[in-house]
């Protein structure tokens, strides 16, 4: 009976001290895991890299991150890993795919969908995408108004692109004119054919540096103009220039494009298992906060020609609890659009 007692205390003690052992006492001397879903050498993978690179100083007791890369499936191999099989002790961070967020909302009967995505613990993503309408103004088409009277085509690379989908998506939900014309080879080539006057625009799903660049020419001199965002809020360098959730006319509308624009938010994006810690959740989620504002890790980014845009964890996980409240009849419709 004795020894039954002991061993009873023993096991309370240990209980209380895991408790009470803070963040730093967690993490020092530790070797946190960042599993990435992606390739070794692609763009999610050099989000990854940096991150682990400049996110270790701001976490109590400044553990190391080393970048294990779990291709596969579009991402779900990692996500489910993270989801159903990783430490939920703050010892493993995973990198996602930014579809994965929406995978199941898509598509709740798909059995590879392993995970929900509302309950990972998110940490955010040091990037977010905005799509621009960037529209030739020859045959005098200069707002987006002027696109339900006049018909205008614009590139793409395939008929499940962003540029496509948004297409349809204005024409549908607003009334326009815009006329896709697919096959390019990317967006370089997309951006060619507004230039050479082979289309009259093109509806963008991000827009990075090397986008910007090229489409700066043209709309310094005036042969070209923004005339719509593709995104959940304005870009600071088009602050007059709506995004096409404000100019809907419908509820069903705003919400049809906050849904499509939530991957965009997403970006690059980062998360925890579901029942981490709260109190080393946190230790993370202003690791990461303070990691992205880091001015090295700026000018690391800078060097590489890597967009930091970040956006916080707290605002992707609220972003997916307004998305899959939706009805489903609205993502249907949406489905069927993409289609």
């Amino acid at each position: 009976m004795r020894g039954r007692i002991v061993g009873f205390l023993a096991i309370l003690f240990a209980a209380g001290a895991a408790q009470a052992q803070t963040p730093a006492d967690f993490y020092r001397g530790k070797q946190i895991t960042l599993i990435t879903s992606a390739s070794v050498g692609g763009g999610y993978d050099g989000y990854a890299r940096i991150l682990a690179k400049y996110m270790p100083k701001y976490i109590p007791g400044n553990p190391t991150i080393v970048v294990q890369n779990m291709p596969g499936a579009d991402g779900l191999r990692a996500a489910n890993y993270l989801y159903n099989v990783a430490a939920r002790d703050g010892s493993i961070i995973g990198g996602l795919a930014r579809n994965n967020g929406l995978a199941h909302f898509y598509n709740p009967q798909n059995d590879t969908v392993q995970f929900d995505a509302r309950k990972f613990i998110w940490l955010g993503s040091p990037q977010q995408e905005i799509g621009l309408f960037v529209l030739r103004t020859e045959k005098g088409a200069k707002t987006i108004d002027d696109l339900k009277r006049i018909e205008v085509t614009s590139s793409s690379t395939a008929r499940n692109s962003p540029s496509s989908i948004y297409a349809r998506m204005l024409n549908e939900l607003y009334g326009t004119k815009i006329k896709p014309v697919e096959g390019y080879a990317g967006s370089q080539d997309a951006l060619l054919a507004v230039e050479r006057n082979e289309t009259d625009a093109h509806i963008s799903g991000g827009s990075s540096a090397q986008f910007r660049n090229r489409i700066r020419p043209m709309l310094n001199d005036g042969r070209a103009k923004i005339a719509l965002q593709m995104g959940v809020a304005r870009d600071p360098e088009f602050p007059d220039v709506p995004t096409a959730i404000e100019i809907m006319p419908t509820a069903e509308g705003k919400q049809l494009f906050e849904i499509a624009f939530a991957e965009q938010v997403m970006g690059r994006p980062f998360v925890l298992p579901p029942g981490v810690p709260p109190e080393r959740a946190k230790a993370l989620r202003d690791a990461f906060d303070a990691a992205v504002k880091d001015p090295d890790l700026l000018a690391d980014a800078k060097a590489q020609k890597m967009e930091i845009d970040p956006v916080s964890g707290a605002a992707i996980n609220e972003l997916l609890d307004r998305v899959y409240a939706a009805p489903a009849q609205l993502a249907k419709r949406l489905s069927d659009m993409a289609k």
